[in-house]
């Protein structure tokens, strides 16, 4: 154990030893009620990440934990093995060696003296993953888990593939990972192991590009940990949460869907983050939700939280595209008990208008190649930040596509679900991607995104077993479009967008398709919101949650496009520096500093091309550590083409350089 610090009715463990069967030293840091002992124990909430609690999770930690302290839980944030200060070397994404760790870990908070032997375990992100995978796995102290902004479905709802398109954010999640895990332990904690430890990790650490890319299927490496697998036996109350401004707004509903008497849904406006500090506003207090829910499954207290809705969400209102938005306009709703919505089918009638249930329907096909660089205003899969990482304004990507909108409403369209595309097409090439969007075009044509769905074609039967296209046959095509909770108001209008690409979300197969689209057979169901009741939802007291630490340098961000006329070549550019922070507890001083570059040529496909270098640096006084990694990627008509070269420093100088690369066959892809 290292030293601790106390603070009104709690104090803080800043490192405690979790020692595993295998040997493997994991380092958590503990807030402890005062008062947990063998007279009064308390229950405990385990988070499982691989994201550093020394410095990286840090000021979302101590604006968590500590308000569970004082509320009498254990809060036990614990580095999966290979990461922070805690032994080995990392093996992957929520393998089976990383959930059964975290297995041994919720046996030892159990058998602890203070524990009354009661563990959640809650977590966003990498931890809401892993927590409803550990859960699945059935500890018996693992009563109940919170799981905010993360997948039942790792092949098609995280940052890998999405309907068998290969998703960008698999790449530059693979760099950021890299990055990540290639940080050195902090010597406070672990001594003159450090080095060594570190080392370990560098010449070890997996090469992630290059087994995601080698399952390009839905094959048995997603489907672990996929719970979706098997609903029916997932064990224990998940509180499962989401943002409509992020990639993974699928869950809950997905949740709640597959297992009715456990899981509730809480879906808000927001981006990438924990819903008491995140954007657009309006926030949720989720410190009182969070207490009341491990209050009723680890304490038995009878307080309602079992008896809340079973869905609770927040429809959007007509919010417009901004560089900033601080607030989106909308209303909480709550439906007791969710069930497929009822839906409303608009279609394509004679005039090329959506309208629905059209006397006539459209006649003739469609012909659609969109330029490769469509997309550009999509934003990030996973946002962090209510900026340019959102959705912009969808016109210029309406300009690369096949639209049809609807009259201007009479009378408001309020939807909460998942909408459905169908429709009939044919491909001149064997290999093409359907994207579809669905847009709120406001009375003076500025164009919201709504959500959207993306279908490599040879996917459309399945993910396990892609079927190619022969080259001018017709076949059907069924496109779940993303889960939303959204106002069509009176006067605006409902715009359905379709393309064949929709770069750089979405990576291109290696042609260029045409598709020619039967408009007679295109139709969209809404589900509407149905049944419902309006709620008010407390927002935190606290309207700045997160500790301040240290600047000793600014940080910046920028995003941009460039056309380069002359050469024919689209760059999308995305410059990320967090600045220069000092904790003022443990006097770390740390800074990432991340830039990528996409570029494609519309028309070539195989010209797709990704960079990202990132800098990461630890500091104290004395000691500074500093990696440094670029991670290309590229394709042929046949591969994939990924390279990663890796640098080390110590106090300036080079302690590690490293370059591997790999080329993996594309399978239908």
């Amino acid at each position: 154990m290292v030293g601790f610090m106390t603070n009104n009715n709690f104090h803080v463990i800043e490192n405690e030893w979790i020692v595993l069967e295998d040997g493997t030293r994991l380092a958590a840091r503990i807030w402890m009620p005062d008062d947990a002992g063998q007279a009064t124990p308390v229950p405990a909430v385990l988070e499982f990440l691989p994201y550093r609690k020394r410095n990286g999770t840090a000021p979302r930690d101590e604006s968590t934990y500590p308000v569970f302290a004082a509320a009498g839980i254990a809060g036990v944030r614990v580095d999966i093995r290979g990461s922070g200060e805690s032994d080995g070397v990392i093996d992957g994404e929520y393998t089976p060696r990383e959930l059964s760790d975290a297995v041994e870990v919720i046996e030892w908070i159990a058998a602890q003296p203070w524990s009354n032997g009661s563990v959640g375990m809650m977590g966003i992100s990498w931890g809401g993953f892993n927590c409803l995978q550990v859960a699945a796995l059935k500890p018996p102290a693992l009563k109940a888990v919170i799981s905010i902004a993360s997948t039942v479905d790792r092949y098609n709802d995280d940052i890998h593939y999405k309907n068998g398109t290969h998703l960008s954010a698999q790449f530059s999640w693979a760099a950021t990972m890299s990055a990540y895990q290639s940080r050195s332990p902090d010597p406070e904690i672990v001594g003159e192991r450090w080095r060594d430890m570190w080392l370990e990790r560098l010449e070890q650490e997996p090469f992630f590009m290059e087994e995601w890319l080698s399952h390009q299927r839905r094959d048995e490496f997603w489907r672990h940990g996929s719970i979706c697998e098997d609903f029916e036996g997932f064990p224990i109350p998940a509180l499962v949460i989401a943002g409509w401004a992020d990639g993974y707004r699928n869950t809950p509903l997905k949740a709640v869907s597959g297992m009715p008497g456990k899981a509730k849904a809480l879906i808000g406006p927001w981006v990438h983050k924990y819903p008491h500090f995140a954007y657009p506003k309006p926030r949720a207090d989720f410190h009182a939700e969070a207490i009341a829910w491990w209050r009723r499954w680890l304490c038995d207290e009878k307080n309602g939280a079992d008896a809340a809705p079973q869905v609770r969400a927040y429809i959007l209102d007509g919010p417009r595209p901004a560089r900033w938005r601080e607030a989106d306009p909308g209303y909480w709703v709550a439906k007791d008990a969710w069930s497929e919505p009822k839906a409303m089918a608009l279609a394509v009638d004679a005039s090329g208008r959506l309208e629905h249930n059209p006397r006539d329907r459209a006649g003739g096909n469609a012909l659609l190649r969109s330029p490769l660089d469509t997309g550009t205003a999509a934003g990030e899969f996973f946002t962090l930040k209510p900026d340019s990482e959102m959705a912009s304004d969808q016109r210029p990507d309406d300009a690369g596509s096949l639209t049809f909108d609807s009259a201007a409403l009479g009378e408001e369209c309020v939807i909460l679900g998942q909408p459905v595309l169908r429709l009939r097409l044919s491909s001149d090439a064997p290999l093409a991607n359907l994207a579809a969007r669905l847009v709120d075009v406001h009375p003076d044509g500025t164009a919201t995104r709504v959500c959207y769905g993306v279908l490599n074609l040879a996917h459309r039967n399945g993910n396990a077993e892609p079927q190619v296209l022969e080259p001018g046959k017709a076949v059907e095509v069924e496109l779940v479009l993303d889960a939303c909770g959204y106002r069509f108001a009176p006067g605006h209008r409902i715009r359905l967008s379709l393309s064949s690409a929709y770069w750089p979300t979405v990576l291109p197969p290696p042609y260029d398709a045409t598709l020619d689209i039967e408009l007679a057979s295109v139709e969209v169901s809404l589900p509407l919101l149905g049944e419902h009741s309006r709620i008010d939802l407390p927002e935190p007291a606290n309207p700045d949650p997160l500790p301040h630490y240290e600047e000793l340098e600014e940080g910046s961000s920028a995003r941009s496009i460039e056309h380069d006329l002359r050469n024919g070549v689209t760059r999308y550019r995305v410059s990320e520096d967090t600045g220069l922070n000092r904790h003022p507890g443990n006097g770390l001083r740390a800074r990432d500093v991340t830039e990528q570059v996409w570029s494609i040529v519309p028309g070539d496909p195989l010209s797709m091309t990704a960079e990202i270098t990132s800098v990461c640096t630890i500091a104290r006084e004395g000691w500074e550590t500093t990696t440094r990694s670029t991670m290309k990627l590229s394709c042929t008509e046949t591969e994939w083409i990924v390279s990663e070269h890796m640098q080390a420093f110590h106090d300036g100088s080079s302690v590690f350089d490293r370059e591997r690369s790999a080329r993996i066959p594309r399978d239908c892809m």
